[in-house]
């Protein structure tokens, strides 16, 4: 199976991203991986990559609550993130949060494909890369 070129993991638990980047080598999902650990610092570092005319990651892994920027404001703000090579972000809202207003909210995102809740798992993955490859 083909896998992502570059994925970007935007979360402040430090245990969740090492599990997450020990899953994404585990079942080689991901050729690079790019970290951020909160929304104003992903900001930051893609609209860089943006500027310098870089790719863009294929795929992120987006929490909700992170401090100085979270997840709803950096979906905000990114939209306005253009790079002439960007291709199509998918975007997937990883939380521990249930709570329905945020199921409801990720519909107003055209770049959010899903809600996983966390852990991530191998099997997420690969429905993910499954997904990936047919688009």
């Amino acid at each position: 199976m083909k896998k992502v070129d570059i994925c970007c993991i935007i979360d402040d638990d430090p245990i969740f991203v090492y599990g997450t980047k020990r899953i994404i080598k585990e079942v080689d999902f991901a050729e690079n991986i790019l970290v951020y650990s909160n929304g104003q610092e992903a900001l930051d570092g893609l609209m860089n990559i943006c500027k310098a005319d870089e790719s863009l990651p294929d795929v992120m892994f987006l929490d909700l609550n992170m401090p100085i920027m979270n997840g709803w404001e950096f979906l905000d703000e990114f939209k306005n993130c253009k790079s002439k090579k960007s291709r199509k972000i998918v975007i997937y809202i990883i939380s521990s949060s249930v709570d329905p207003r945020d199921l409801e909210r990720v519909k107003d995102y055209e770049q959010v494909d899903t809600y996983i809740l966390k852990p991530i798992t191998p099997d997420d993955l690969s429905k993910i890369l499954g997904a990936t490859v047919e688009s």
